[in-house]
């Protein structure tokens, strides 16, 4: 009979610990994101910089970031262009635990060789609706 009182008193102990945790947990979260909406925009700017292009990156520099190696950094080449980074997930070209790794690494810019292309298409129907 002395199991279940000391059972229950130990489940009830354990709850309370966790909810004074998470109301922690919760009031130490808050006091973060305060200061990161703070942030200047000169600090995003610079982490830019820091970011890796998924769309003109050499092989050497996406086999930096963590969880790829060459094989990855083969299929992201070979793989491109890309319209924003979740398509590396998206076309299975990296796992979803890799991904989460390096999503904060990494940016797919839009580059010069993108625009060219489209403007080739575009200019070709112009010339064709100015015949018309």
């Amino acid at each position: 009979m002395r199991k279940n009182p000391i059972s229950r008193f130990l489940a009830l102990a354990v709850m309370v610990g966790l909810l004074c945790g998470l109301s922690l947990a919760q009031a130490g979260g808050d006091k973060k994101n305060s200061g990161k909406k703070a942030a200047p925009a000169a600090a995003a700017k610079a982490d830019d910089k820091k970011l890796v292009d998924i769309n003109s990156a050499t092989a050497e520099e996406l086999s930096a970031l963590p969880g790829i190696g060459e094989a990855y950094s083969a299929k992201i080449i070979a793989g491109r262009p890309y319209r924003n980074k979740t398509e590396l997930t998206r076309k299975k070209i990296v796992p979803a635990a890799t991904y989460a790794k390096i999503k904060d690494m990494i940016i797919a810019k839009q580059g010069e060789s993108g625009k060219k292309s489209d403007g080739g298409k575009k200019s070709s129907g112009e010339k064709k609706s100015k015949k018309k």
